[in-house]
Order: structure tokens, then sequence, then C-alpha cells
């Protein structure tokens, strides 16, 4: 009697792939995806995705593997090493992989990613004869040290009073170096920082840093899977009603390089802004970098649509074709991660792009427009959730309220708008800290300002009426999260020198302290210390108010252009309930069909009414 052996690990590469788009809950977003760019030939490093079923078997029996992995991970690893031409620890042509998690729902930075796996003081030494790059190979080296350390080791700081480890050497050796950046490091000072991180590693757990490259893989994936059950992920879950039974796959694959030199670079793309919906292939990239450069927000990058075709004109356009091809592939926006490596381009990963309620309208209504989609299609609750509409209610800044804060000198920075809308409210540093003051009062209204977001901060931004950060770009943790929040969001503010020892934010001659009020304008990208006053939507000025004619806002085209084919596809007719005239004719004015109920003691309760 024979027996059927579970298939755990897909293996994507060289124009095929044995999963699929619609395979999310077996291999996760990332790896559904990867494998389904893979069959419609995009440019994908060869990899292998193991199940989420492995995660879940992970946690059902004591953190331990179903006894098949094993050799699935060895066939698939041949497989990649077959594709790219590079054999895993080999010391001649070192192949080196990346490590990432990838939920059947997209759960951006809650979990855990290893990069440059399979170095070593052997193979560092052949990466940098093979790429005649000798800082590449040690920066290299460095940071998968590092990223091992934090991500594998759990070497990292689990409240706001602790110092990451690895930073604070890092911080010291620029300072010995007298250099600014990391990216200003020379190679001495690179082998330097490897040799004190594995120290601290060894001080630290009493073992030395792991240099079998088989045992650093098999490292990471369990890190990833633990990575599942990590704080941050839970509360993202239980934010976003994601079942924690559905586990995260994890995703293996061959490095490629965005860091070997100046025709390097990676980024993350957008086939259309999602802050506001603007057509148009957009996002971040940063020169000679690697992929978390930009997603962590450490480095403010360069934008897509007004640098790179300057920068680099083929891959740009390359880019922009890829864009194209996906987004008709998908019917949706996507969301993009690449790898420029010495003027190839590499794909990393699509996704459904995430994005705020003005933009989710904007989109759905141009991609009808477009006849991507249909009328029927744009109205479904994942591309416009019933809450989404919400956000086109929101206040903005009174434009005199602005001016005068601007007259009065109060025009403090401008950085990058990345969620729409305007919030004012007390500054605060930490994300700890918010959560303590809105759990003591549910109606403070704080802006959390960070250098730069990640993902602990997650309880924080929930609780913030707004973020601001003076790192990272609209790709970047803080912009992503924000956007999906409904947040309003400023990030790379530069100007901003910000001091949480002291607690202020500093802006050439002018200081605000924690608890301080600072406004920020998510359409403008204006930061104005103090508070600004608000006034009502367009959307509300054009059907409330009417101090704003349809024609003078691209907002409400677009909403009643949506509400048209809302009308056409309804079955149920709208009234309301209402207990005032004034309420009866807002509800009039959107779109209500009469009362519901009418509570008339209301009416009579009114101090005027009452004798």
């Amino acid at each position: 009697m024979s027996t059927t052996v579970t298939k755990y690990v897909y293996f994507f590469g060289s124009g095929k792939a044995d999963g699929k788009a619609d395979m999310k809950s077996l291999l996760g977003g990332k790896g559904a995806n990867l494998a389904e760019m893979t069959n419609i030939n995009l440019p994908v490093p060869a990899g292998f995705t193991i199940t989420t079923e492995v995660c879940n078997y992970y946690y059902a029996n004591g953190k331990q593997y179903p006894p098949e992995l094993k050799a699935q991970v060895a066939e698939a690893l041949g497989k990649i090493e077959q594709s790219m031409g590079a054999k895993f620890g080999d010391l001649k042509n070192p192949l080196l992989l990346s490590c990432r998690s990838g939920a059947r729902e997209s759960m951006p930075g809650m979990m855990d990613t290893v990069l440059n796996i399979g170095l070593n003081d052997q193979t560092v030494e052949s990466l940098a004869r093979q790429t005649g790059n000798e800082r590449f190979a040690w920066d290299s080296y460095r940071r998968f040290v590092q990223m091992y350390g934090d991500v594998v080791l759990d070497l990292k700081p689990h409240d706001k009073k602790e110092k990451d480890p690895f930073e604070e050497i890092l911080e010291h050796k620029k300072e010995t170096a007298k250099v600014k950046f990391d990216k200003d490091l020379e190679p001495k000072h690179l082998k330097e920082l490897v040799a004190e991180f594995k120290k601290a590693i060894k001080d630290r757990t009493g073992h030395d840093f792991p240099t079998d490259p088989l045992e650093q893989v098999w490292g990471a994936i369990g890190a990833v899977f633990r990575s599942w059950m990590n704080d941050r992920a839970i509360v993202y879950r239980r934010t976003y009603n994601i079942p924690h039974e559905w586990g995260t796959a994890v995703n293996v694959q061959a490095m490629v390089f965005g860091n070997l030199g100046d025709d390097c670079a990676t980024g993350v793309g957008l086939t259309r802004d999602c802050a506001l919906g603007i057509p148009g292939f957009c996002g971040d990239y940063l020169i000679n970098a690697q992929g978390e450069d930009v997603v962590a927000g450490i480095r403010t990058p360069k934008r897509i649509e007004d640098e790179l075709s300057n920068d680099m004109p083929e891959s740009y356009h390359q880019l922009n074709e890829i864009g194209k091809t996906l987004e008709k592939h998908y019917k949706e926006v996507q969301d993009i991660e690449f790898t420029i490596q010495r003027g190839t381009v590499w794909m990393l990963q699509t996704r459904n792009a995430k994005r705020t309620g003005f933009a989710a309208v904007r989109i759905a209504v141009d991609l009808v427009n477009e006849g991507l989609i249909s009328p029927e299609d744009a109205l479904l609750a994942r591309r416009i959730p019933a809450d989404d509409l919400n956000q086109l209610l929101q206040p903005i800044f009174d434009p005199a309220g602005k001016k005068a804060a601007d007259a009065q000198g109060r025009l403090l920075s401008k950085g990058i708008n990345a969620g729409p809308g305007a919030a004012a409210g007390k500054i605060v540093f930490h994300a700890s800290d918010a959560e303590a003051q809105w759990q003591k009062d549910p109606n403070v209204e704080l802006i959390l300002v960070r250098r730069e977001t990640s993902p602990e901060d997650l309880r924080g931004m929930k609780v913030a009426k707004g973020i601001l950060t003076a790192f990272g770009g609209a790709s970047s943790h803080a912009a992503l999260v924000s956007r999906q929040m409904g947040k309003v969001c400023i990030v790379g503010a530069g100007e901003l020198n910000i001091d949480y020892h002291a607690g202020t934010v500093t802006v050439g001659d002018k200081i605000l302290n924690e608890g301080d009020y600072i406004s920020i304008d998510g359409f403008t990208g204006e930061i104005f210390a103090g508070e600004v006053r608000t006034q009502p939507s367009e959307v509300i000025q054009v059907v409330l108010k009417k101090t704003l004619k349809p024609e003078q806002s691209e907002i409400y085209q677009r909403y009643a252009q949506l509400m048209s084919w809302v009308d056409k596809a309804r079955t149920l007719k709208v009234r309301t309930n209402a207990d005032q005239p004034d309420q009866a004719a807002e509800a009039v004015a959107f779109g209500a069909e009469g009362i519901g109920l009418c509570r008339t003691e209301h009416m009579f309760f009114d101090e005027d009414r009452l004798i």
C-alpha cells in the first residue's frame, strides 16, 4: 500500500513555478505572487516557498518540523543552485539566500526577514573576489550578522529604555571612524564590526555565531515561523481580523544585490499613488542599498517618478512596463519590491497595494473608466471597504488658518505627504507612552513623532491622530501602515532633529517639547507648530455647505460617480434615523429616501422649545 507524501515545498524559477496566484492559503500572498510572476515570465530570482501547513504543524508539535521537510528543502535548494548558476556554501561561487515571511493577508513589517544567508569568514572572501568589491562583501556580511543576531537570536531591545546592542556598536564605530553614514565606512571598519558583532553574540548567548550555511538557513526559517506569534504580529492580526490559525509561509530565495555599486538600486514601487490615487508609476528607491533600507525608513530615499528616469533610464522604462503588465494581469493596483543589480531589474514581490480611502475611491473609478474592471467590480468591499468612505468626510485644514499660521512663523518644515487629511495633537515620542495616555483618556489627541517607525510602534500608531517621521519615504513602514489605518501621515521630514532623551523636536531655532501641540497636513506634507483650525472636507463642502462647486473638487466628482453606480446596483431603499430637521436634511443630501425612525421627544427637549 503506497502512502502519499505531503508536498510542503513549492519551487519557482527559470520561468516555471509549482504554485500560482490562487494558492495564497497554502503559499501565502508573497509565495503565491512570486510563483505567478515567474509563470508570466517576469524576472524573479529562483527560490522556494515552505507552506503555511508547516507553520501550523510547527506550533502543534512543539516547534518541530514534518519529517519530510528536510529532504524537500534540500531538493529545492539544488534547483535554486541550478537556476542561478551558483552553489550554497561554495568557496568559489557562493549562492546567498534571503528568508522572508508571507502570510495569506499582507502584514507589512510585522514578521521577520533575514538577508545574505550563507556568508561566513570564507564565503565573504569569495564574494569579494567574485564581485571585485571588497566593501560590498563585508558590508553584506556585517548586515547578515546583525540581522541574524536580531531576528534569529533575539538580541534586540524589548522596551524604550534598552539599547540595540548592534546599533550601539555601529554608532561607536562611526564615531571613531569620523563618518556620519554607514555607507561611508571602509572595509577595515566593516571587518572590525563583524568581529565585534560576533563577540556581542558570544557574550550574550554563550554560543558562537553559526558559520555552517545550512545551520544558518534553518535558523532563519525557524525565526520566521516564530515571528508569526510575536507581539506586533498578534496585535496586527487582532486589529485586522486575521485568524491566528492561518499561519505564515516562508520564502527562501536567491539573493540579488542593490548594493554592489552606483549601477545598482533597490526600491518599492506603486503602479499608482496610494495616498491620493493619482495615476502613474511611483515609489521610492535608493542607489547602492539593500531592500530593507527602503522599507525601514532609516534613509530617506529618492522618488521613482522624479529621479529614476535620469539615474537609470533603461531600468525606469522596464519597471514602468512591468507595472503595467502586473496591473493588467491582477486588475488591481500593485505594490512591488524590486532590485536593480548592475542594470538588471529583478522582481522580489508584488501584492495588492494598501491605500487610503481617498485613493481607493479614485483608483476604483479610474480603473472602470480605463476599462480594466466593471462598475460592479469597483463596488466590491475588497476594493473600497465601507469604512474607507468615512475618510472622504474627515476635516481638512482651513486655508485661512494655515495662512495665518504661516504668517506667524509657525510653519516648521515640509515632508512627504503619505496619508491625507489634517491632524493636530500633542507630541508623543514613544508608542508605549501614546498607548498609556490613550488608556487614561480615549479622547486625547496625539501625534506620534519618530525618527522612523518600526513594527513595534503599531500600538502607538493605532491610538495617534497622526504620524510624523524625520526619515523614510512613501514606501516606508510608517507610510504603509498609516495608509492602511487611514491615519494622517508625513514622512521624510529631514529638517526635524528629534531627541528622544531630551523629549524635544528642533527645527532651526524652534524647539517643541513632548506634550506641545503640532499640526500636520497629510495633503501637502506641511508641519506647523501649535494647533491649526480645520474646515469640512471637500465632499461636505459640496454636498452640505454649498461652499464649493462640484467641478472644483476632483474628490467629489469621483465620489459622485461611484455613488451613481451604487444606486444602480443596490436593491434596498435607504432611510435614515433623524431626531432633528438638520439631521434629516443631511441624510437626504447624502441620498437617503426618507425617515426610518424619528424620536420626536428630542426636538421638544431643545432649550428654545421648553417653557
